[in-house]
């Protein structure tokens, strides 16, 4: 008999396309603090890599794809969709604002700053390659 508690599948990673994996796993490496996976590291002279795979110390996975000519999403309207974005938290309005600086430094663009929003503090960023994903305070 099949236990139904744990016969659900298991979420491997996340995989982001991008027509550059290099610049974009980079961005999230050093946004995030994550690592490359084994022989995922940057090389002199490589080319396009295909595929990246950054790991984070509670065992999260982003991956990379080469997907080349992806449009940049187009948030919130537009004729691009995004299709999919990251939340990230943070614990409190000061975490916010040095993530908020941290991003910018590293190439994020905001999108909507609701940093004041008294409900929900945060704001929504396209990534490098466009993507949006948000930063906002939580406590969990």
């Amino acid at each position: 008999m099949t236990d139904t508690t744990t016969d659900f599948p298991t979420l491997r990673l996340t995989a982001i396309d991008t027509p550059d994996p290099r610049g974009l796993a980079e961005f999230y490496r050093r946004l995030l603090g994550y690592r490359y996976r084994a022989g995922d590291e940057p090389r002199e002279g490589e080319g396009t890599p295909e595929w990246l795979v950054l790991h984070g110390d509670a065992g999260e996975k982003l991956a990379f794809q080469v997907s080349p000519g992806l449009p940049r999403a187009q948030w919130p309207e537009g004729t691009v969709p995004q299709m999919m974005h990251l939340d990230l938290t943070v614990p409190d309005t000061a975490a916010l604002s040095r993530q908020h600086d941290r991003a910018l430094a590293l190439g994020a663009t905001v999108l909507l700053d609701r940093s004041n929003d008294p409900e929900e503090e945060l704001y929504v960023y396209a990534d490098p390659s466009g993507h949006p994903f948000c930063i906002f305070v939580s406590d969990q």
